[in-house]
């Protein structure tokens, strides 16, 4: 009976997704969207981004997951960059966005005071849509594919931390919760398996693994799942008590480049999150990881197509969004 009920919620899951987010999103959003109002927005950004990398890589990951942060809770709408104010406790201070790193809300509060200050440009591009150019350049910047972006989003006119509550992925998710959460954003589960490969390039504090590593069960101190030589360097690189401040790169072969060695590393057990090992042991997932580890190519393309697709959930037209001037301050 679970396999059909679990098949039933996936089914009113999307249901209730499209009724949420009504594919209205692609009539709206379309490439080069700005090119009368500001036709260098995407150059003036790519410039910024650069820039950002040159100072610190963390701009990479932190752009990529400020992105699918913000979408996934009340859509693409640069919510999650609102600061929290005296009367309202925003998106970026609910403990699941607690760790997000500053520099991805810093590249795109740069890109946006850079694209204000072209003639001709000031207030006529959303936060949003720099967020989602800024997403595609990091990408691109460190090594994964380039993708036109599509464009016309516009600012969310809200923002508080208890719209994220079961909005996000845990580091502990099984095959099916990962599933039912991408696909109450009307994305597949081969479009989850490709999203996830973005921890190529990310990090994580030892807290998030810590389970696995120390007293995971009676049987077994140490996640059997997990590769027994990377699980030594993941204590030695984690003792019990670090500092909370430490973390380490979730992809411990190429962490600066964003290819498909994720899956590489999955099919030897150096998954860092049960979220990330599950893929490759659970046997619905487990064909796509054997190709896409051997398929650059085929990897790219799905990526490409699942971040498109990520791009259009929630997006505001009308009078349920607006252009702010400042990213982080709704008025």
């Amino acid at each position: 009976m679970a396999a059909p009920r679990f098949h039933l919620l996936l089914v009113l899951s999307l249901a209730l997704s499209l009724c949420l987010f009504p594919d209205t999103t692609r009539a709206q959003l379309r490439q080069n969207y700005y090119a009368s109002s500001c036709p260098r927005v995407e150059s003036i950004v790519r410039g910024v981004v650069q820039n950002k990398i040159s100072q610190t890589f963390v701009t990479i990951p932190a752009t990529l997951r400020l992105f699918f942060h913000d979408c996934f809770v009340q859509g693409c709408d640069a919510s999650v960059i609102v600061a929290s104010t005296a009367t309202n406790k925003a998106e970026k201070d609910h403990p699941d966005n607690l760790s997000l790193a500053g520099d991805g809300f810093d590249t795109v509060i740069k890109a946006k005071a850079a694209v204000d200050a072209t003639p001709g440009c000031k207030n006529k591009v959303s936060c949003a849509d720099i967020l989602a150019i800024a997403t595609r350049d990091v990408i691109a910047l460190s090594g994964g594919p380039s993708y036109p972006v599509e464009l016309g989003r516009l600012d969310g006119l809200s923002s508080t931390a208890a719209s994220v509550n079961g909005k996000l992925p845990q580091p502990t998710f099984t095959l099916n919760q990962l599933t039912a959460m991408f696909a109450a954003n009307g994305l597949t589960q081969a479009d989850m398996i490709a999203l996830s490969a973005a921890h190529t390039v990310g990090f994580s504090h030892c807290s998030k693994f810590a389970n696995r590593i120390y007293g995971f069960s009676r049987r077994s101190p140490i996640d059997p799942t997990l590769n027994s030589t990377y699980a030594k360097q993941l204590q030695s690189m984690c003792p019990r008590n670090v500092d909370p401040r430490i973390a380490i790169n979730m992809d411990p072969n190429t962490p600066n480049t964003f290819d498909n060695m994720y899956y590489k590393n999955l099919i030897q057990g150096k998954g860092l999150f049960t979220s990330d090992q599950v893929l490759f042991t659970d046997p619905r997932s487990k064909p796509i990881v054997n190709k896409w580890a051997t398929d650059s190519k085929a990897f790219q393309q799905a990526f490409i197509t699942a971040m498109t697709k990520l791009g259009r959930v929630g997006v505001k037209t009308g009078r349920n969004g607006k252009i702010r001037q400042d990213c982080a301050v709704l008025a």
